[in-house]
């Protein structure tokens, strides 16, 4: 549906990200302001009726909502920081920059004091899926905020409002990171693994998709976490720590780096020889909350 109204949307930050959160508001009739430290990567947007700012001030100062694709939050008080909090005064900061949840919090005291209010973002889409509503982006922050912007909001991804405190879309972004980053890293490690037998990616690919769908072993396990039931009545800890060496030595028998697979036999041996081999390996939840 096109937008029937000006709405004037600025984008600071213009990756692949940023760029293609910029088209899909094009794409919906909305007045599009942007700014970015090379300009030349505008280009194309300006082509399409796009604004570019000359400055990150004339950018902010241009609507009320601003979103910010950018690093972290350290490129955030760089582009920002410099501004007269005069202009930042009424706007409503989106920064979906990926960053730690007391960072996130400290940014948005940060904008507080300067009239701004801050929603937090954590996208859970490539730029592919920008533009699709089957995609999601947590929010937090204030509610009468979130809701008030909902619609503009949604023309980039689904929205999952977490809640008021501004870390926790951080939080729950982080989350999403921690299992997907080491899965995938486990999947560059099954690569390096077959490469070295002479297996390509699309001969393990249809195992790969088999090993990493964990759906029913989550359904499984969160219950029990939830619980504190970690009985050893399906799997144990000792019998995983066995098939944790055999990987290693698998992987670094054929030459391949064993950083990975080293850094879990060290987790499950220390579960192990913390007293828990009979119990399962959802133990390890309770060996990882102490430091």
């Amino acid at each position: 549906m096109q937008n029937d109204h000006s709405v004037n949307v600025t984008v600071i930050g213009l990756g692949p990200m940023g760029r293609a959160m910029a088209g899909a508001y094009l794409d919906q009739g909305y007045e599009v302001t942007l700014w970015n430290r090379t300009p030349s990567r505008a280009a194309e947007l300006v082509r399409r009726g796009a604004v570019l700012a000359a400055s990150p001030a004339e950018a902010v100062a241009a609507g009320e909502l601003v979103i910010l694709s950018l690093t972290d939050y350290d490129a955030f008080y760089a582009v920002l920081g410099a501004v007269d909090p005069a202009v930042l005064a009424g706007r409503v900061l989106v920064n979906l920059s990926s960053d730690t949840p007391q960072r996130a919090r400290e940014a948005a005291a940060w904008a507080a004091e300067r009239g701004a209010v801050q929603l937090t973002g954590g996208v859970l889409t490539p730029p592919s899926g920008v533009g699709d509503p089957a995609s999601s982006t947590f929010y937090s922050g204030p509610r009468e905020v979130f809701e008030a912007h909902r619609d503009t909001l949604s023309v980039l991804t689904g929205t999952d409002y977490r809640g008021e405190d501004p870390g926790l879309a951080a939080l729950f972004y982080q989350l999403n990171m921690v299992m997907f980053w080491t899965a995938l890293s486990s999947y560059w490690q099954a690569l390096a693994l077959a490469d070295a037998h002479g297996i390509t990616a699309a001969e393990l690919l249809p195992y790969a998709r088999n090993a990493l769908d964990l759906g029913r072993f989550l359904d499984f396990y969160a219950p029990r976490v939830d619980a504190g039931h970690h009985g050893g009545d399906v799997d144990r800890l000792a019998m995983g720590l066995a098939s944790a060496e055999h990987v290693l030595h698998t992987v670094t028998d054929a030459g391949v780096d064993g950083a990975l697979p080293a850094a879990i036999v060290d987790l499950f041996r220390r579960g192990v020889e913390a007293g828990h081999g009979d119990d399962s390996s959802s133990r390890l939840v309770e060996v990882l909350k102490k430091n």
